[in-house]
């Protein structure tokens, strides 16, 4: 019995609920499409922003110092990049500039090589290895 009285009250609740429910409306076969909505511009990437150099001699010693480590790797190309990175911190880092040339040499870059060891010999023109230097500019 209470089973029964379990299942009527239930069968109540249910079909009260389904008939408390709106018919479906009937779609048009030829629909508007929806109206776009105005979206927010997408978020700017930092990584993608240029970098804004400062003077930071800190920072280009740094720089310096993982360059060396990628030079005794033999990676002489993510070493020519932290030499780029350590004169673009330290402007007149000469030794930056002479290692950034080398490292383009190892790279068969001789136009980068030239104006790194250009700006080398401009920095520093009293340098004991200033002659060779100008030797190797002078032959490119």
């Amino acid at each position: 019995m209470a089973r029964n009285l379990i299942f009527w009250l239930l069968s109540a609740i249910f079909s009260f609920t389904w008939a408390q429910q709106p018919p479906p409306k009937d779609t048009p076969k030829t629909q508007q499409p929806p109206v776009p909505v105005e979206q927010d511009p997408p978020e700017e990437d930092d990584a993608l922003k240029p970098r804004i150099y400062t003077f930071n001699p800190l920072q280009s010693a740094k720089e310096m110092r993982i360059g060396e480590f990628y030079w005794k790797k033999h990676n002489f190309k993510a070493a020519a990049h932290r030499f780029n990175e350590a004169t673009h911190w330290d402007p007149n880092n000469a030794d930056g500039f002479l290692r950034l040339a080398e490292s383009d040499e190892k790279l068969h870059d001789p136009k980068g090589a030239r104006d790194a060891y250009a700006k080398y010999l401009e920095l520093s023109p009293e340098a004991k290895n200033a002659e060779s230097i100008r030797k190797k500019v002078a032959k490119r």
